[in-house]
């Protein structure tokens, strides 16, 4: 009877064991479903589901909420805690769809952890060593309008592993260093880019695309799907010339010439390291093509030329403003500019000032802007391709320059020189050899205004007519304190050939096209301008407003030395081409000077947002 009864109990005590671990089995399944919580509303900042709870900080507040305005790249710096007393586990994701031309995704920075996938990421319980993670998210607005990104957190036990609710996406990696064309690509919304087999080029309203190189800003045009350069062409015209004295060729050209020209003042010879820097044998396909702006195909290579630099051609510039209007296009800078593409042969294509597509005489002068392709190898080291923080190039980004001679310095680049409103300078070039050549930003203002002059009585230059006593007396006593007048050769030669229609920019500094010797036309000055043709003498403003054909004021059209006949003189337009005017007119003064061998850069780094300051050695 005993052994019956004891193997009763046995039995029952069996079974009640069964049952408990039975229930603690459950216990767990539904614990895990208890303690499952995410956060996915602005007002739910730190929700309690059970016995778990966590913690999203943005910025070292609580929140849950990106906002980023229009046309701009910002980084949110995240700190996601477990502030339970075990290890949970997490998982951290944005919610539901992005706006268009919109990117999110993470920086993969050192000191930040790398982000949970989608099971999730084990978090120590707090106040012990790995109870907080931090991640850097980079949201990339290519919009004209602000936009939001809402972010959501998963939290459960330790041992489950997590999935993504329906409307939840993990962030991808955003190269943000690195080669030139990987760095582009990855820092630009889907929306904003256009393979088309060949090339992938950045396109829309606002890319991020802004590269700042050998002092001058450009755009990232594409980048080449097989060998990964990019070209780049620059946000404004550097100067005017004109084309040719009548062939619509781009090969042998006065506009190939120009582009590649490595004499002293030459565009190609100002550009920094250009065998590390640029692809100096490049393709450039000047096929002609008469279709009207919006029916361009992929040129077929019909009329190609091999040089460092060229020019964008029509087809290009179109493919640019995919998704959206010529008008709208990033690369319609409300300017007057030639492309490489001929109409015909007698006419050229340009890119009016609204954005639309003309034909020009190849005689005409008109604006241009340099086009070159990066090599592979070139590697981005900092910026965020933005226009207030364009991306900075490996071996041209010079941090520590105190001491440096101006001298060594690039065309294009930013001085502090002047006094208040008209304080701001860019080199030119190094045209006697030892000194720096320097011109105003823009055309002298007074209180906002652009201030005007007539040139004189005749289309000469010199320190006496009426433009000459102004920049070498008022200019230098109202315009330049003594600290920077000092700084000034007390001489210059000024060279004031004359420029014709169809003829080469050369004449304005040469006797013959050849440029073997300079012109006998010459005066002597401490303060002059600038020649046709000439390093910045260009437009770096727009001229009319995006998206449509009315001027913005922020140009305005300024006298240059080169006569054009013995009756009018050239000067730079406020839109950009380089037209002929009476000297007894009014317009805008840039004055140019050349700087003394032995001025220094005392800080800075040339760029606008932070211009060389300078003193003498």
């Amino acid at each position: 009877m005993k052994k019956i009864l004891l193997e009763t109990s046995f039995s029952k005590i069996y079974m009640i064991a069964m049952i408990i671990v039975t229930l603690l089995i459950l216990g767990g399944y539904f614990s895990y479903a208890m303690f499952t919580v995410s956060k996915e509303k602005s007002n739910a900042i730190s929700i309690v589901t059970g016995n778990l709870t966590y913690k999203l900080e943005v910025d070292g507040e609580e929140g849950n909420i990106l906002t980023v305005p229009s046309n701009t790249v910002k980084d949110f710096t995240i700190t996601l805690s477990n502030p339970n007393n075990r290890t949970a586990r997490f998982n951290f994701y944005y919610v539901g769809a992005l706006s268009s031309n919109t990117k999110v995704g993470y920086i993969a920075e050192e000191g930040t952890n790398p982000l949970p996938d989608e099971k999730g990421i084990k978090l120590e319980k707090v106040d012990t060593t790995g109870s907080s993670n931090t991640y850097i998210i980079r949201v990339i607005n290519n919009s004209g309008k602000s936009v939001t990104v809402n972010l959501g957190v998963s939290v459960g036990l330790d041992y489950n592993d997590l999935t993504l609710p329906e409307n939840g996406h993990l962030f991808e990696e955003i190269t943000y260093k690195g080669e030139v064309g990987t760095v582009v690509l990855s820092n630009i919304s889907e929306d904003n880019i256009y393979d088309d087999g060949v090339d992938t080029f950045t396109t829309g309203e606002y890319p991020n695309n802004y590269i700042w190189y050998s002092g001058k800003l450009w755009r990232a045009v594409s980048v080449n799907n097989e060998e990964n350069t990019v070209k780049l062409v620059t946000e404004w015209n550097i100067s005017s010339i004109v084309y040719s004295s009548g062939s619509t060729d781009f090969e042998g050209s006065y506009m190939e010439e120009w582009l590649n020209d490595t004499s002293v003042d030459g565009f190609l010879c100002n550009l920094r390291e250009t065998d590390n820097f640029i692809v100096t044998d490049a393709v450039w396909d000047a096929t002609m093509d008469a279709r009207a702006l919006g029916s361009f195909e992929r040129p077929d290579g019909t009329t190609v030329v091999e040089d460092a630099v060229g020019l964008l051609n029509m087809y290009e510039y179109q493919t640019s403003y995919n998704g959206t209007t010529y008008s709208n296009g990033y690369l319609n800078n409300g300017l007057y500019w030639w492309t490489l593409t001929p109409y015909s042969s007698s006419d050229v294509r340009t890119v009016y000032h609204d954005g639309s597509a003309y034909s020009s005489s190849p005689s005409y002068a008109s604006g241009l802007r340099p086009s070159i392709n990066l090599k592979s190898s070139v590697h981005i080291v900092d910026g965020d391709g933005t226009i207030s923080n364009p991306y900075r190039l490996n071996g041209d980004n010079d941090t520590n320059l105190s001491g440096a001679l101006l001298s060594s310095r690039y065309s294009g680049e930013y001085i502090r020189f002047g006094n208040d409103e008209n304080n701001l300078y860019r080199i030119v070039s190094h045209e006697n050899g030892s000194g720096t050549k320097i011109t105003s930003a823009e055309p002298l203002k007074d209180s906002g205004t652009f201030i005007t002059s007539a040139f004189g009585s005749n289309t000469t230059f010199s320190s006496t007519n009426t433009i000459g006593i102004f920049l070498n007396g008022e200019y230098l006593t109202s315009y330049v304190d003594s600290s920077y007048a000092n700084m000034i050769e007390d001489s210059t030669t000024w060279y004031i050939g004359t420029v014709g229609y169809g003829n080469s920019y050369k004449l304005a500094k040469y006797t013959d096209a050849t440029g073997t010797s300079t012109t006998s036309n010459v005066v002597e000055a401490k303060v002059g301008l600038l020649r046709f043709g000439e390093l910045m003498a260009g437009q770096f403003d727009r001229y009319a407003v995006k998206g449509g054909t009315n001027s913005k004021g922020l140009t305005t059209t300024y006298w240059i030395l080169t006569p054009n006949s013995m009756l009018y003189l050239r000067s730079v337009n406020s839109n950009g081409n380089a037209n002929d005017y009476s000297p007894s007119y009014a317009y805008g003064i840039k004055p140019v000077l050349n700087l003394k061998s032995n001025v220094i850069i005392t800080s800075g780094d040339g760029t606008l947002q932070n211009p060389f300051q300078i003193a003498l050695e």
